[in-house]
């Protein structure tokens, strides 16, 4: 796997750019300057956090449970209090515990106002902002969306490594059927088990405080936060109706039935995904070779 593609810069002087040359040619782009103007990129930190919501019941995913990896669902693993949690990840060690998708009008209303959706990215999703929280080294899994819209993140508070993937290396990274996650360790690669590998070829960046980063529909993200710190992700429907329909079937079909089947046959329907995802990469092998 190649990490050296070089992934375009914008400055705020150059927003007039981003629609043609990144959104409707789906190419990712980080964004310096976007949260300069607003309060979040002024004051956005974990004691800001601690301060102004700290009371908060929240619901927070634990990376150590073994059987999220190899699961579908995305429901958290327990509830606590914000301000504790974010007395954790602003220790300077290793954490799991994650804050996954918090939705900002619901949960952080009167801060929803610090950071509004950006206008080159408003939309019919322009109002729904998420929000993310980590600790030092604390991962997010390789996936792409489901809903296969485009999104827009900012980052806060400190450091956040992205790795893209393009969505034509997606049998390459052993995606296994009927959901949007593949169970490869970008941290831990094994290129005797998954020689896929090494035909894909990604973007690797690494954000600061108030850098925003464009993720076109369907890109493959990995997440690793290099500090405790937060991001926002806004979400903007693809350019292309077919990408939309996928998104809505992905939604509607595909999730529904790969929950049902995992509850009816348990991990066989798992290994019978692995040997479909084991194929698919083989496939893609040969016609890289031979084409």
């Amino acid at each position: 796997m190649e990490l050296k593609q070089k992934i375009d810069v914008l400055e705020i002087s150059e927003l007039d750019k981003f629609k043609e040359n990144y959104f409707m040619t789906q190419k990712p782009v980080v964004l310096k300057g976007l949260a300069n103007e607003k309060v979040a990129g002024q004051s956005w930190n974990i004691k800001y956090f601690m301060d102004k919501a700290g009371d908060l019941e929240i619901s927070v995913f634990d990376n150590s449970n073994l059987k999220r990896s190899k699961s579908t669902y995305t429901r958290p693993d327990f509830k606590m209090n914000f301000g504790d949690y974010l007395s954790i990840i602003q220790k300077d060690e290793k954490t799991d515990l994650r804050i996954f998708g918090m939705n900002m009008s619901k949960q952080l209303p009167k801060l929803k106002k610090d950071f509004p959706c950006p206008k080159i990215f408003q939309g019919m999703l322009g109002n729904l902002g998420l929000m993310f929280f980590g600790g030092k080294n604390t991962t997010v899994r390789i996936h792409y969306d489901i809903d296969m819209s485009n999104v827009l993140l900012t980052h806060f508070g400190g450091k956040k490594k992205v790795v893209l993937i393009a969505p034509e290396y997606t049998d390459l990274l052993y995606r296994l059927p009927y959901c949007t996650y593949s169970l490869i360790n970008l941290d831990d690669l094994d290129f005797v088990k998954y020689p896929g590998l090494i035909f894909i070829k990604a973007y690797e960046c690494t954000l600061e405080h108030g850098d925003s980063i464009f993720m076109p529909s369907g890109y493959w993200h990995y997440m690793t936060y290099l500090e405790g710190s937060m991001s926002v992700s806004y979400r903007k429907l693809s350019p292309s109706l077919q990408t939309n329909l996928k998104g809505l079937m992905n939604i509607a079909l595909r999730m529904p039935f790969d929950k049902m089947m995992g509850k009816a046959m348990g991990s066989k329907w798992l290994a019978s995904k692995e040997k479909i995802a084991q194929m698919r990469a083989k496939r893609a092998i040969y016609n890289l070779n031979f084409s």
